[in-house]
Order: structure tokens, then C-alpha cells, then sequence
């Protein structure tokens, strides 16, 4: 089984509905998904994301086109959410 199998908003029709608000938020070749972390050569360069800091403008402008709720889907099963904060 697939992780995308057991994530509600990976599957089919949340996938898609929220793949419309990846390409309407992710734009230019330099944003890219961190998926997570098999090697240990790349923790600083996902660490580093948290110097980011967005201006209110910057989010005002990502709520606009991705309001909060606006993806489909659960993030994880009812399975998985049992395991989260554990």
C-alpha cells in the first residue's frame, strides 16, 4: 500500500481538486515540495526554511488564493491520526 493510498487528500479526486491549488499558489522553478528527510545532508537545507519569514502582504496574498480551507481531503486516515503527537 502506498502512503498516497492512506492519505485522504492524496487520493483521486482530493488529489486533483488540491493539485489545482498547488499550481495556482507554487509558481517559478525555485519553490519545491520538502517532502521529508532520507539523508542527513539535507536536514540543514530543510532547517533553514524556518528563517523564512513571509510579510503580511505575502500572506494576505496566499490566503486569497488558498484559503485554509480550501484542501480536500483529510491529512492523514483516522488510522494515522491516531499515531499523531504521540
Amino acid at each position: 500500500m502506498t502512503f498516497a493510498v492512506t492519505t485522504p487528500d492524496l487520493q483521486e479526486k482530493n488529489f486533483s481538486q488540491n493539485l489545482k491549488l498547488v499550481e495556482r499558489i507554487a509558481q517559478g522553478d525555485d519553490i519545491v515540495p520538502v517532502p521529508g528527510i532520507k539523508r542527513q545532508t539535507y536536514l540543514k537545507e530543510n532547517v533553514a526554511a524556518v528563517n523564512i519569514v513571509l510579510t503580511p502582504a505575502e500572506i494576505t496574498q496566499i490566503e486569497a488564493v488558498l484559503p485554509q480551507d480550501a484542501v480536500a481531503g483529510a491529512r492523514y486516515s483516522a488510522s494515522r491520526m491516531r499515531t499523531v503527537n504521540r
